[in-house]
């Protein structure tokens, strides 16, 4: 057996750990009751979803006082006092808690409120009781009165019976609280016993792989260099995942062009890229394009009035590589500044670039798309063409410039289709918040939907709405039998994070129930040391098939927006990971490789 401690954070400050952050469910494992590693970076793995008003706009919700507890096949409810996102007491949840249901403690539905009774609820207590087949409620008012009633199902949410009047019913549900908890900021509610295969897989899933060895085959019998280069060390991870990688062999005492057998030595390849890899450059992208990569993005060093292109044949040397101008905010009619958000995007054979941009004020920033003209060079910007805005089918603007903005469009392929991705929000007459919306892209026009756009994403978690409502910075990442697309969410201050909403093959992208949201993101200012405020990041696959996340964070609380490019793992379960560091991807003591080449014949 092992024990999983329940916990809230005591929030910090506005751009450390905030409220919104603080009082949501984290986790904590343990083998023998009293030394605890935190999960996920010690954030939250369950926050409260917002309440919606009749006219679409969002109310935060925080939690506190959460209490976890086993059910019957292995699975877990969690019980909580709903808040405001600030911790303040909420009149929406008078005299009820809220209440969830996992079957595997990292994905949560949302069962909604049970109701107690009138008052405020301080701190709530649950328990399965096998024998009746009921879950017994304790819970606590703020003015002091204890009480407790039992319910038949989650799910019904519906007492048994009247409260029935009881005092100090939580000495007893508390006693296993470990006595001395070395957890920034913790602030404990209860533990609970669990299987230890359990704490092995929240382990394995909560907590960022790390490579644990590296093999190679003993020996290897070729030809010519080009058979060797073929075999790949396997580097083996924490969770159970491994990925092959290439390595770079000492060959200074073979002669392929004679038979024998050599004792080599190589080491595990690996680009290196020093964050931040660009100052001053947010919302990065790369493409691969005709043999060659290229690199853009938004350009704060000057107010987000141009554009950049960088071309070079490796990834790695995109770093040093020279820009070019390619679009300005005085060319065109039309695009008089912030150019946000750029990225490249193979449709059909034909490369284009989808931007944002605006005549002048921030209120008319709307998406854009530009085309390389056929044979065109990419890093010339008289092959591009000047930008058009993005549409509706029938050739209408998507919103009303001045009352609603667009931006951040991305695009992607997927089940043979075509599909656009946006951040869209209304100002006028009231500040929804920033939505993310989808559409079917028509690819002989792509600056035209196909369909009408449906709402995908709001900015429904303390995380998301952090400082702002905002969902913006989509970007898809397809894989064999799932479509990925991570968002950015929150104020692009620290508290922007990363979250990730997911498909399986074969489900209609325009019916938003089809998609998984990650109740928490993947990428925030406490997954990598130093890096604050990371998000709006896309992704690029190489010529080997490893996948590259460029990102933005800031290096350092008031650091500027800078770039960063880190390999994309994808953890045993098949989800990506972002925040495998390259300390965390090749350790230090499996870098060499060593095996027995055997040249079997004379080189061609």
């Amino acid at each position: 057996m092992a024990y999983l401690l329940c916990y809230t954070r005591q929030p910090v400050n506005e751009q450390i750990y905030d409220p919104k952050l603080a009082y949501s469910v984290h986790l904590a494992v343990s083998e023998d009751g009293a030394q605890y590693c935190p999960l996920n970076h010690n954030s939250g793995v369950l926050f409260a979803k917002a309440t919606e008003n009749q006219d679409g706009s969002l109310n935060a919700k925080s939690l506190k006082n959460p209490w976890i507890f086993p059910l019957p096949d292995g699975r877990y409810g969690i019980a909580a006092i709903r808040v405001e996102g600030d911790g303040e007491a909420d009149e929406e949840s008078r005299g009820s808690v809220l209440l969830f249901q996992t079957d595997n403690l990292t994905e949560y539905r949302e069962l909604g409120l049970l109701e107690l009774g009138a008052e405020h609820i301080e701190r709530v207590a649950c328990t399965y009781l096998p024998e009746k087949g009921t879950i017994r409620v304790i819970w606590q008012e703020l003015s002091g009165g204890c009480y407790l009633s039992e319910i038949r199902d989650m799910e019904e949410r519906r007492l048994l019976s009247n409260p029935v009047c009881c005092e100090d019913a939580f000495g007893s549900c508390i006693g296993n609280l470990p006595t001395e908890l070395r957890i920034e900021g913790a602030l404990p509610q209860n533990v609970v016993e669990i299987p230890g295969e359990t704490a092995d897989r929240l382990c394995k899933r909560l907590l960022t792989p790390v490579n644990i060895g590296i093999t190679f085959p003993e020996q290897v019998e070729v030809s010519g260099l080009h058979e060797l280069e073929r075999y790949r060390a396997k580097a083996c991870y924490s969770d159970g995942s491994s990925v092959e990688k290439r390595v770079d062999w000492d060959l200074s005492k073979v002669d392929f062009k004679k038979k024998g057998t050599y004792a080599i030595t190589g080491k595990v390849h690996q680009d290196h890229y020093a964050f931040p890899v660009a100052y001053n450059c947010a919302d990065p992208c790369v493409g691969r394009w005709n043999g060659k990569y290229y690199f853009i993005a938004t350009n704060d060093a000057d107010g987000n009035h141009t554009l950049y292109i960088r071309e070079a044949d490796t990834i790695p040397e995109l770093v040093d590589a020279r820009e070019h101008l390619l679009l300005d905010s005085e060319t065109y009619p039309g695009i008089g500044g912030l150019l946000w958000a750029p990225e490249f995007h193979e449709i059909e054979g034909r490369l284009y670039i989808f931007h944002a941009a605006t005549p002048g004020e921030f209120f008319c920033e709307e998406s854009h798309v530009m085309e390389l003209k056929e044979g065109g060079n990419p890093i010339c910007r008289e092959d591009w063409s000047a930008p058009r805005r993005v549409v509706r089918r029938d050739g209408t603007d998507i919103c009303e410039a001045g009352k609603e903005i667009t931006l951040d469009m991305t695009c992607f392929a997927w089940q043979k289709e075509y599909f656009a991705v946006w951040s869209q929000r209304q100002f006028l007459p009231k500040d929804l918040g920033a939505w993310l919306y989808i559409a079917k892209l028509n690819p002989k026009e792509p600056w035209k939907l196909s369909t009408d756009p449906v709402v995908l994403s709001k900015p429904e978690y303390g995380w998301a709405n952090n400082h702002t409502f905002v969902d913006e910075g989509p970007f898809a990442l397809p894989r064999e039998d799932r479509l990925y697309l991570t968002f950015s969410s929150a104020a692009v201050d620290t508290s922007y994070v990363v979250g990730l909403l997911a498909i399986e093959k074969g489900k209609d992208l325009l019916d938003a129930r089809n998609w998984r949201k990650k109740n928490y993101p993947i990428l925030t200012s406490r997954s990598v040391e130093g890096e604050y405020g990371t998000g709006h990041n896309a992704y690029v696959t190489d010529e080997e098939g490893t996948v590259w996340n460029t990102y933005h964070a800031r290096p350092g609380v008031d650091g500027a927006r800078s770039s960063g490019i880190r390999r994309v793992h994808f953890n045993a379960e098949g989800e990506p990971v972002l925040d495998m560091t390259e300390e965390m991807d090749v350790k230090e003591g499996y870098r060499y490789v060593n095996t027995r080449l055997v040249v079997s014949s004379k080189a061609d």
